[in-house]
């Protein structure tokens, strides 16, 4: 059967965009190099025809699916498994921008389309597409970042990959296209069908194109980086600064001292962002659509706070604000570098962000002598990166292998008990598929399951991922 397959998904795709063997290999391993699989073949269709045509003959021989784009995932959700009959269903060749209104304020974009390519046609029509993943920007595609309801730095004023679409086309699991590419702001006819696809990590459908909400493109930005005293300050100066900046804010991120020692150890042309050496670190960003200095207030806002502040700078020189964004967007890649570190990607409410790093860090600490948190990320809606290792390589290696549930499940309670969440912008995938089980409602996994029976009734869609 498997010749015969492969014979038939040449017929549709060509030749060429079918792998097999060593060809495929790259394409079944993720990007930590946490996960790897085994498929019959990588398939590259360019349009979505041939996607349902190849959904068509998997379902046909009963061949699961691994929907795949830039295979940026951080938790194993876009590689197959290492056991079972598998494709991975590869759409980087869907790449057209199928149109653009800027005067409805929209686009419509194929899945394959990388999210960098996506915001540069979108500044070629004057308009702002505020999805902004800056670490695998040139990497990610939109398929992925929708069905991941991928975050970043801009959710604090335009909201997660969800909030940004209006319509989707998919193909669904036996085959047929679903057409929802609809431009519509408003749209009361019914259930609100595309919602079910964003965020289910392909587990429903494959998300072949969608039409995306864009945005003016601000004329005028503001950058202030902050060292506060602790985190709790951070939190008051959030509420502080958006009830003057209000909409104008458009990014506040958090950096712990031990986030920006590994950067500044690893990235070459970083430096500290201050004479003085602090334990924490805010970025905080404005922009506006009028043409107007934003600077001073910025400036202002922070001034007019109080306690908590033991240093600040404000510019709106764009090469001084790059050189502080680098000490944000280099933290991940540093910390690879020093090796494997056990990954949280949790949220609370945003007022309980310091009381879950005090409860952490305690809690950690105590049971784990010498552990080292590495805590960063998007203060300004709640989702904080919190990464726990040890600092020699050899201890870290025995740590990871012995405690790594045991780290996840104090983590985690903190978590279930301040009402937050396990996993806040990079989806379940394979990492969390069994976690989840112990942290969410039943009855929510419940309705998901009926979800999936109804739409994939025989399980052929991304397997062993979210469910």
């Amino acid at each position: 059967m498997t010749t015969d397959f492969l014979i038939n998904a040449t017929k549709i795709v060509g030749n060429a965009a079918v792998l097999t063997g060593d060809a495929a290999a790259p394409y079944c391993a993720d990007k930590r190099g946490r996960y790897s699989g085994n498929a019959l073949a990588v398939v590259f269709p360019s349009e979505t025809q041939q996607v349902a045509e190849m959904v068509k003959l998997c379902d046909a021989n009963r061949i699961a699916i691994v929907p795949q784009g830039g295979n940026t995932s951080l938790c194993g959700g876009s590689v197959p498994l290492a056991e079972g009959e598998q494709i991975v269903l590869n759409l980087s060749r869907m790449k057209r921008i199928r149109a653009v209104d800027p005067v409805n304020y929209t686009m419509t974009v194929e899945a394959g389309c990388t999210l960098g390519s996506v915001r540069e046609a979108a500044e070629q029509h004057d308009r702002l597409f505020p999805l902004e993943l800056t670490a695998t920007l040139k990497y990610c595609e939109i398929g992925g970042n929708l069905s991941t309801n991928a975050g970043g730095n801009g959710v604090l004023r335009y909201g997660n990959a969800r909030d940004l679409v209006l319509g989707l086309e998919v193909v669904l699991p036996d085959g047929r296209i679903w057409n929802g590419l609809r431009s519509l702001r408003k749209d009361n006819s019914g259930y609100d069908l595309k919602h079910l696809f964003i965020g289910a990590e392909g587990t429903l459908g494959i998300i072949t194109a969608a039409v995306l909400k864009l945005f003016p493109r601000p004329q005028s930005t503001a950058t202030a980086i902050v060292a506060i005293a602790d985190p709790g300050a951070a939190v008051r100066l959030l509420a502080h600064i958006r009830s003057i900046c209000g909409d104008t804010l458009s990014a506040f991120e958090i950096v712990s001292r031990s986030s920006l020692d590994i950067v500044l150890r690893h990235v070459p042309g970083t430096c500290e962002p201050f004479s003085r050496q602090y334990e924490y670190y805010l970025l905080i960003q404005s922009g506006d659509v009028l043409q107007r200095p934003l600077d001073d207030a910025l400036r202002s806002a922070i001034q007019s706070f109080g306690a908590g502040i033991q240093e600040f700078a404000v510019s709106a020189d764009a090469d001084v604000v790059e050189n502080w964004w680098q000490l944000r967007k280099n933290i991940s890649d540093a910390q690879k570098r020093e090796g494997v570190s056990i990954k949280h990607d949790i949220s609370v409410p945003v007022s309980r962000v310091a009381e879950f790093i005090a409860l952490a860090d305690a809690a950690l600490q105590t049971a784990f002598p010498g552990v080292r948190i590495v805590a960063f990320g998007h203060m300004g809606d709640g989702n904080i990166h919190y990464n726990v290792s040890m600092p020699e390589a050899g201890q870290n290696v025995i740590f990871i292998e012995q405690q790594e549930g045991a780290v996840n499940r104090l983590v985690y309670e903190i978590v279930r008990e301040l009402g937050g969440s396990i996993s806040a912008e990079h989806g379940l995938g394979q990492l969390k598929r069994e976690t989840i089980r112990e942290y969410k409602d039943p009855l929510e996994l419940e309705m998901m399951r009926s979800l999936k029976q109804v739409f994939d009734p025989l399980g052929l869609m991304n397997p062993g991922k979210v469910l």
